[in-house]
């Protein structure tokens, strides 16, 4: 059985007018926001063995952030080029390409591509957009990640910082 869980970076800081979009960092929203929803899943029980992330300053602070409670090394962290503003169907090459018997990872990237990639997950969920911070989680009955496109999804839930 394996898990993903796929999560849109935190708030994002527009403070610095004409910063590049690539090297745009968390505002203190996200700041709070990432630390939070990660603890979260350490409530409901969620081991996550490996993160895999975009680049990108907001994705990988997001990322560090989670990785910070728990408790693993952000050196572990994997980081994706093609994940930043990527479409849907990226997503899935990058889960097939995974090198990893991990259970459970953690994919850190950006809208619209990750609204899109969602809801092509599970037939019985969808959103209309992921919020910033949003965790979808699905989970298929598989040994490989490389079964995982193909795999019958079972959705388990999606949570945000301000469904409380």
């Amino acid at each position: 059985m394996k898990t993903l869980l796929v999560v849109r970076h935190a708030k994002s800081s527009w403070a610095n007018i004409g910063e590049a979009d690539f090297d745009r960092s968390l505002n203190d929203r996200g700041k709070r926001d990432a630390p939070d929803m990660a603890m979260r899943l350490v409530n409901k029980k969620i081991k996550i063995n490996a993160f895999i992330s975009s680049p990108a300053k907001r994705a990988k602070m997001t990322c560090e952030a989670f990785c910070s409670v728990y408790q693993r090394d952000k050196s572990e962290i994997v980081f994706v080029d093609k994940l930043y503003h990527a479409p849907s169907h990226i997503f899935y090459q990058v889960i097939d390409e995974l090198e990893t018997d991990a259970d459970t990872i953690a994919i850190f990237a950006h809208n619209g591509g990750i609204t899109d990639f969602v809801n092509t997950l599970c037939k019985n969920a969808s959103t209309d957009n992921m919020p910033t911070c949003a965790v979808f989680a699905v989970q298929a009955d598989i040994e490989s990640w490389k079964d995982f496109g193909n795999a019958e999804r079972k959705f388990l839930f999606m949570d945000y910082p301000k469904n409380n």
